[in-house]
């Protein structure tokens, strides 16, 4: 059996833990989904806390069958699980993937959390995977994480017009960002 590029593995920062996602964290997923209720932001997709089975669900099948790695974030001093992100989009033969499908519980936002789990990512992603690019993707209107995005030192790349289509039939406009390993040294 063939190894794929991205496997399994815990990233460890000074306040932050990122951990595989497994159907064990349901709990403390849908805990940290009820803190600010997220599933009622409608520029994102964040399950409400009855769909959080099927969201686990979901992000399994796409590490099985897509190669994505799904994890849980975890607060290190109280070991509570604080939100999600997600390595997909992976394209293993050219060394590309994505960084998304990431939320936090409105009490971690705009305290640094964010900033330290994406450079775990980007670190593990140009350093161990040896990516030669990674991307990031958000809702046009969703300008709190096009500035988080900006501010980690992504460059836009463009504007996908009438991208998708929301069940509700709004079409969502999205932006583009990627860090190449050129940029990473800096």
């Amino acid at each position: 059996m063939k190894t794929r590029w991205i496997g399994p593995v815990t990233l460890t920062g000074q306040n932050v833990i990122l951990e595989p996602l497994s159907v064990e964290h349901e709990e403390g997923l849908v805990a940290a989904i009820k803190d600010g209720e997220l599933w009622n932001l409608w520029f994102t997709t964040i399950p409400s806390p009855d769909k959080a089975e099927g969201y686990i669900k979901r992000a399994m099948d796409m590490r099985e069958n897509a190669g994505a790695m799904p994890f849980i974030v975890r607060e290190r001093t109280s070991n509570k699980i604080i939100g999600c992100t997600r390595y997909f989009n992976v394209d293993e033969e050219n060394h590309r993937l994505e960084i998304g499908y990431t939320w936090y519980s409105e009490s971690y936002q705009r305290t640094g959390v964010n900033t330290e789990c994406k450079y775990l990512l980007l670190s593990h992603a140009f350093e161990e995977l040896d990516a030669i690019a990674v991307e990031f993707r958000t809702h046009w209107h969703n300008h709190r994480s096009r500035v988080a995005i900006a501010r980690l030192g992504a460059k836009q790349d463009g504007v996908l017009r009438n991208h998708t289509k929301s069940s509700d039939g709004v079409y969502r406009d999205t932006v583009v960002f990627s860090i190449i390993n050129l940029e990473w040294p800096a």
